[in-house]
């Protein structure tokens, strides 16, 4: 392969219900634990793998926005909140294709969790086709190939690099994985607090905090 494609370009999806440190660590540290020009951010719009937000895809996008906006290694995308269909990886990915060309390594950031569930994605061996998969996971706790189905097993196997540093070199295909800093926070925790009426204070920016108050969100559960 060429050695002079563009650096690799991170992508982190999510419903971001609300977003939080532990999607904001993620997205730091993939940057420097894979040698990323930076990462884009993809608010879904309609997520199809699970029901529908409490709040607005439009307020999700704006506390991503508040999130990110002072971090220069950071962009946001908006094309699937202003989209009226669900978000499917695939198509997201075929679209930033399309716009970025053949040549720009792109890398898909996931959780282990949500790469254990790959299978049941749409189109989801496309994916490789058009991106590589970067698994973020617990400081010491691999990703255990077991756990995983059959055919992602295989998949795994023959796709994972050693060396992050070499997903440059392709502008798709390969998986990697890489640990990043614990941190036990959840959307769901974060919820439950606020719907409780207690503080969910140091588990998201003040900005993000400031709109949920001032927007009076997730007061229910």
């Amino acid at each position: 392969m060429s050695d002079s494609l563009p650096a690799p370009l991170g992508l982190f999806g999510g419903t971001f219900d609300p977003i939080h440190f532990g999607h904001l660590r993620l997205a730091e540290e993939a940057i420097d634990h894979l040698g990323l020009a930076g990462v884009r951010w993809i608010p879904a719009g309609q997520p199809p793998h699970r029901g529908t937000p409490q709040v607005t895809a439009q307020q999700r996008l704006e506390m991503v926005l508040r999130s990110t906006r002072k971090n220069a290694r950071f962009a946001v995308d908006p094309t699937e909140v202003e989209a009226m269909a669900p978000s499917y990886t695939v198509h997201t990915l075929e679209r930033l294709r399309s716009e970025l060309g053949h040549q720009q390594p792109l890398v898909l950031l996931v959780g282990a969790d949500a790469f254990a569930g790959l299978a049941s994605w749409h189109r989801w061996r496309d994916l490789f086709a058009l991106a590589h998969i970067a698994i973020s996971h617990r400081p010491g706790f691999q990703v255990e190939t077991a756990s995983l189905p059959h055919e992602l097993a295989t998949e795994f196997a023959d796709r994972r690099l050693a060396d992050p540093a070499t997903l440059g070199l392709a502008p798709a295909g390969s998986i990697v994985t890489f640990a990043m800093t614990q941190l036990a926070i959840s959307a769901t925790q974060i919820r439950k607090l606020l719907a409780n009426g207690l503080s969910a204070r140091y588990l998201l920016p003040d900005a993000v905090l400031d709109y949920i108050d001032l927007n009076q969100l997730y007061q229910t559960p």
